[in-house]
């Protein structure tokens, strides 16, 4: 499940994927309209209120913000949990990169759209993580005992996520930039629209990953193995 986002623009004369100019030109439409502006590449990611499966977010994201900050496979990975509960919550959007030259770039340029979600502190029953190596399934699990996985500061980077969710004092439509209820690693990109609250409880959890991190990272009965099934 992933990390904090850096707001490190891309450097050079990268063909920027939106207008296809590179990035150290200034086509003469924006010149005219907006000489001395930072051209922002949008893209919006829509979920339902957080009464609903997901928790609601739709995002503007800037150019060369990332989510991570070290270079995904591009490999994504299933993360599910039959429970997840959390003190300080944050999300909002961001750009995972692959390493250059990756065989996963396909037509995206190596770059994932993605929503970053941010626990300060988290727990989760019967965790399991599955990736498709291609006919196995290289699958991990944890928490299936007494004892729940923990972990601080604990980020995703997610293209899809489910589950039953509930939150305390929830604030949508926050500026990513101002965020507070998870800690400094939950801030995001300024001028990105974004959600926090208290607390989050997520019942039945499905997640599509590209990266995880958190600072610390317990699992208790921890078992690793190859299975012709995932999560």
């Amino acid at each position: 499940m992933a990390s904090s986002s850096d707001l490190t623009p891309s450097a050079g004369n990268t063909p920027d994927p939106v207008s296809g100019q590179e990035s150290g030109t200034v086509p003469e439409a924006v010149a005219t309209t907006g000489r001395g502006r930072v051209r922002l590449r949008r893209a919006a990611v829509l979920a339902v209120p957080a009464a609903a499966v997901t928790a609601g977010l739709a995002i503007l994201t800037a150019q060369g913000a990332l989510g991570v900050q070290f270079a995904i496979s591009g490999m994504p990975f299933t993360v599910t949990a039959t429970e997840l509960d959390g003190n300080g919550f944050a999300q909002f959007g961001g750009l995972d990169n692959m390493a250059e030259g990756s065989p996963n770039a396909g037509d995206t340029g190596g770059q994932v759209l993605v929503v970053t979600s941010v626990i300060k502190e988290a727990e989760l029953t019967k965790l399991c993580q599955s990736v498709d190596l291609g006919g196995t399934n290289l699958l991990i699990t944890a928490g299936g005992g007494t004892t729940r996985v923990s972990a601080k500061d604990l980020t995703t980077d997610s293209t899809e996520l489910s589950g039953d969710a509930a939150f305390d004092n929830i604030e949508i439509g926050n500026d990513a930039s101002t965020l507070d209820k998870a800690g400094p690693k939950g801030r995001g990109p300024i001028g990105v629209f974004s959600q926090q609250a208290d607390t989050v409880h997520i019942k039945n959890l499905r997640q599509t990953n590209y990266a995880t991190t958190a600072g610390v990272f317990k699992l208790p009965g921890l078992k690793m193995r190859f299975s012709g099934s995932g999560c």
